[in-house]
Parts: C-alpha cells; structure tokens; sequence
C-alpha cells in the first residue's frame, strides 16, 4: 500500500497551499495550486519559508461555492479504537479554507448567498458521522476485503479509477471532488464513511475479545425524512445503510452483515403539517425496472435476499406493503424471499416478546446464510451466503429493534465457534456484556435516525433493556414532537445542505442566479397572524368576561370559529407553509 500518515501541517502562502506529512523519515508534501486548482506533488524544501502554519489531521476533500474553491480540513479527531490492527479515528472539528483571498468581488446577494451555503457545509460535517482509518478500507465488509486479490490490498485507498477503491456509495462527495491526476503516494484525503462506528472491549467467563458494529450510510439518495423516500432510477434506495457486525477472538475474526433502506419503488411522504402525512405511489413510473436494479445489486453484492418488511398492514401503510408484495412476485426471483411483519400490530398493548415469532420464523434461513469466519491461521472456514433486508417506514425504529436481534442470535454462534461461549451458554445470560451490547445497538439506532429524522430513534428502551418501559413510551413522545417540527419547519434547509455536500447540486460561480430566495404568498404570513389574533382575543374573552354570559358566549364563539377555520385553512395549504428544500428540485409524485 501507498505510504500513509498520521499528521500534518497546511502551509499557507497567497499562491498554493501545501499539505506537510509530520510523521519520521517523510518528505512529501502535496502542493494545491489557489488559482488554477492544480494538486501536484513536491517536497518539503519547496515549502516558503514564509508560509502560514497550522497542525491539521487531514483533507476531507474540496468543494465550489459561491466564492471559489474551498478546501475541507479536518482540525481535530477522536480515536474510536482499534480494527483488527487499524487505528480508526472520528472526525470531530473542521475547517473550510477559501481558495480565494478575498470575496470583496462578490455582490451582496452573492456574499450572503455563499454565507448560506457555507453554513450548510458547516451543518453536515458536524452530524458526527464521520470515520477514517489512515490504512485501512473501511468502505468494505472483512468478506469483501477477503474476497480481493493482493493487487487490491497494495493499492492506495484512493485509487484513481476505481470506483470500490475505496467504494463511492460510502465516499463524501468532497473527496470524489479531487483531482485524480497526479500519482499520489500519500493518503492525504481521507475516505469517510458514516453514520457510526462502535468498538468495544467484550469479556465472557475471562475470555477477552473485540466487538465492533460499523453502519456505513450510503450517499446516493441521501436526505432527510419526508423529502427522500423510495428509489432513484438507478435502484438506490432511500436512507440505505449497511450494518456489519464484527468479533475478534485470539486473532480469528468473524462478521454479520445486514442492511436496510427505504421500499425500492417510487413512492413519497411530503411534510404537509399534518403528524404523519399519506404516502403517495407513483402512477406514471414503471416501478418494476428500479426494482430489479435494486435487487440486482443486493443480490451481485450479498447472495440471496429475504425482505423483511415491518410496516402496518391497514391504514396508510397498507397500499405500500401491498405493492411490495405484488412486485416480488412479478419480478419471480428465486433468490428473493418476501416476509411481512406488522411489527406495530404483533406488538400491541406492550407484548413484545412476540418479536421472538419472526426470530423463529427466519432462524432456518440465517442459519442457512451463516457469516463469514477466519479461523487464527487466516484460513476462512464460512462465508455470508445472504443477507436480511429490513425496513419499515423509515428504515430506523423497528428495523433496528429487528436488526439487533438478528445480530445477537449471529453473535452468539460466532463466539461458540471460537469457544468463547460454551455449548448451552446464551449472551442474555451474560450481564456485562449484554448490557453493552443493547446499549451500543441503541446507539446504532440513534446515530442512524438523527440523521435521517432529526432525533434519536424510538423503542430504544426495547434496544436497551429487552422490555417496553412507560419512560420510554414517553421519551417516544417527545422525540415524535421533536421531529414533527423538524420534519415540517427545519428539514428543507437540512436536505439543502445534504444536496450541496454531496455534489447533487453544483454551484456555477460564472453563471450564478440565487436559489435561495423563498417569495412566500400572502397565505404565508396573513394567516398564523389571523389565527394568533383569533385565538388570543378568544383567551381574553374568556378570562375577561363581558357583563352577560351571552355577550361571552358570543365573543369566544366569534373568535373562537375564527381560529379553527384559520387553522383549517393553513392545515388545507399546508405544503405552503412548511420548510420545503430550494436547491434541487425532488421529483414530484401522481
């Protein structure tokens, strides 16, 4: 592999910026042209001696706003812990340099525009869902990995023309931005993949091993809750995450790969104020096409599929789990089986130990998919053969309660196999690290949602504990407010800043005119004032009675209707008044 580092230095001067490997014995330094963009290779006695210097950790990569080229530094990491060899570090603190040395020659539109859109740079890189490794590939599961030649292990883990060095779907945009041209020889750019990486020390009857879950979110059709939803003509679904379960014991490994994302047709959800807004199909879209390419490359990356789909079979959600139905049937491929669970409806009036039923109605088949295992000596004695393709509504809450669960009963063969558990043994029985394990699974799921929905996830108390608490029930509440305000008044601006961070939209500083400017109708401030007037003068009525109680009764009627039927209307106009994104225009749905 390229040689790689661990530190460096951003020399500065008003014509290039340079990149300085601090580790013993290094001499490169990448040198970034401020005018030309150009990235070229040097040494370290072509640095100015007058170059502003700064200690910094790495290149998340560049990106065009308003202003100019700006390049992404990452100031300050957390390690997270060690893979299987690897130092695996979190980004936690970044810095966006401007190529330009001044943006004096922008207008005033234009400097507030690039303001807006550095902030949105700003809100993505600190959702704390950034991990590197400095030599290892972190985009791949250890079965892929295992699975390449040594050609692929020497290559550097940014490689020019390969696009699964390391794999895009797991890549920021920033760093597919780079100039691939030169030859580098050091990892300056770092490959990202999120949303969260656990690593954790486990002990069983003193038996000391490694246990890790990497969730690695996938970039394309990414987005926020209500505005993403389905699938792109490409067959990436929405909110598409890949879990892998890692054990380490005595130098053999083991792994456990699930993933989720969205329903793979074309469908949408639109915040429209009301708490949860009807799903709408497409009718003008050939769904089948984008569903057998989701499926095509499930089954090219991860052998035969069972669906597990979890949402409501009546109401809203029954026309989705229907059409999901009748679509595995046309597609009639034998290497995907369809399970529906109605996780809500099974698990009413708080009996969740009926979870336990789908567990015993997939066990045959995970036994049959198995995991893949590398004994001490390096030699693999079992590999994935399939995997569970979970989803709900969301791809969060009761896919996660399902996933965890999956992932116990997996782990706990891996670790009779490598004799940390004895025959018999079961991992609840284990206090310590049971408890760990639930917590770091919660974990996973709060990660995963405060991407998508804003919050933590929900039913976590279940992740955590093994049981439905009454404090978890109202923590649910609050969360489910917390992300009906979110969904409808904050999460355009959210999905904008997602869209610029990953190339969806490109900023064209030669031809610019704003997206950013909302020219709301009157309905957008004439009636929240209308309805705040009609229901505080109905307040005063009441508190301050008139000289009869039919002269009362007359007012808090009077303003009383007029703050219902003003709020009717606003409910009525709702996709009006909500937070919608401005820079890329979603597909609309029939």
């Amino acid at each position: 592999m390229a040689s790689t580092y661990e530190s460096f230095n951003l020399r500065t001067t008003p014509e290039k910026f340079y990149v300085e490997a601090l580790d013993e014995g290094s001499e490169d330094v990448l040198a970034i042209d401020r005018v030309s963009t150009e990235t070229t290779l040097t040494v370290r006695r072509d640095i100015p001696a007058s170059a502003e210097t700064r200690p910094i950790c790495g290149l998340m990569g560049t990106i065009r706003l308003v202003a100019g080229m700006y390049l992404v530094v990452i100031t300050k990491k957390k390690k997270v812990g060690d893979l299987l060899g690897h130092v695996v570090w979190k980004a936690v603190d970044f810095d966006i340099v401007s190529y330009k040395k001044t943006i004096l020659h922008l207008t005033d539109t234009q400097m507030q525009d690039n303001k807006a859109f550095l902030s949105m740079i700003n809100n993505v890189l600190h959702t704390e869902a950034f991990y590197f490794a400095t030599d290892y590939d972190l985009t791949h599961t250890l079965q892929r990995l295992a699975n390449t030649s040594p050609e692929f292990h020497e290559m550097s883990l940014l490689e020019p023309g390969r696009p699964d060095r390391p794999q895009r779907r797991y890549v920021t945009f920033l760093l597919n931005c780079v100039a691939w041209s030169p030859p580098y020889s050091m990892s300056v750019f770092l490959t990202a993949c999120g949303p969260v990486i656990t690593m954790k020390s486990g002990c069983i009857s003193g038996k000391v091993f490694d246990w890790i879950i990497i969730s690695r979110r996938s970039c394309f059709r990414a987005g926020v809750r209500y505005y993403v939803r389905g699938i792109d003509s490409e067959g990436h679904p929405a909110n598409y995450v890949e879990t892998e379960q890692i054990v380490q014991y005595n130098s053999a490994k083991a792994s456990f790969v699930q993933t989720r994302g969205s329903i793979p047709f074309y469908w949408s959800q639109r915040p429209n104020l009301k708490y949860k807004p009807k799903p709408q199909i497409s009718k003008t879209v050939n769904h089948l096409d984008g569903f057998q390419r989701h499926f095509d490359s499930q089954i090219i990356l991860y052998g035969r599929q069972v669906i597990l789909n979890l949402i409501n079979q009546k109401g809203s959600e029954q026309p989705l789990e229907l059409a999901f139905d009748k679509l595995v049937t046309s597609l009639g491929n034998g290497m995907i089986k369809y399970i529906a669970f109605d996780f809500h409806k099974e698990c009413s009036r708080m009996r969740w130990h009926r979870l336990q039923i789908l567990v015993d109605m997939v066990a045959e088949m995970q036994d049959e998919f198995g995991y893949f295992l590398v004994d001490a000596d390096g030699k693999v004695m079992s590999t994935q053969e399939g995997t569970f393709r979970s989803n709900c509504m969301d791809c969060l809450d009761r896919t996660n309660v399902i996933q965890s669960m999956l992932a116990q009963r997996s782990l706990q063969s891996q670790l009779r196999r490598m004799g940390v558990l004895h025959a018999g043994q079961q991992i609840e029985e284990q206090a310590d690290f049971g408890k760990m394990f639930k917590n770091a699974w919660a974990d996973n799921a709060d990660a995963c949602a405060k991407q998508y929905a804003g919050t933590g996830a929900l039913k976590t108390d279940f992740t955590r504990t093994g049981k439905r608490t009454q404090w978890g029930l109202l923590m649910d509440g609050w969360n489910s407010m917390i992300r009906y305000y979110k969904n409808n008044f904050s999460d355009g601006f959210r999905q904008d800043s997602i869209d610029l961070f990953l190339g969806n939209y490109a900023v064209d500083e030669a031809d610019w005119a704003t997206p950013m400017r909302d020219n709301k109708d009157w309905k957008f401030l004439t009636l929240p004032i209308v309805m705040v007037v009609a229901f505080s003068m109905c307040i005063i009525c009441l508190l301050m009675a008139g000289e009869t109680w039919t002269e009362t009764l007359a007012y808090v009627l009077f303003w009383g209707t007029a703050s219902v039927v003003t709020g009717g209307l606003i409910l009525f106009n709702g996709l009006d008044f909500v937070d919608a994104p401005k820079l890329v225009q979603k597909e609309k749905l029939d």
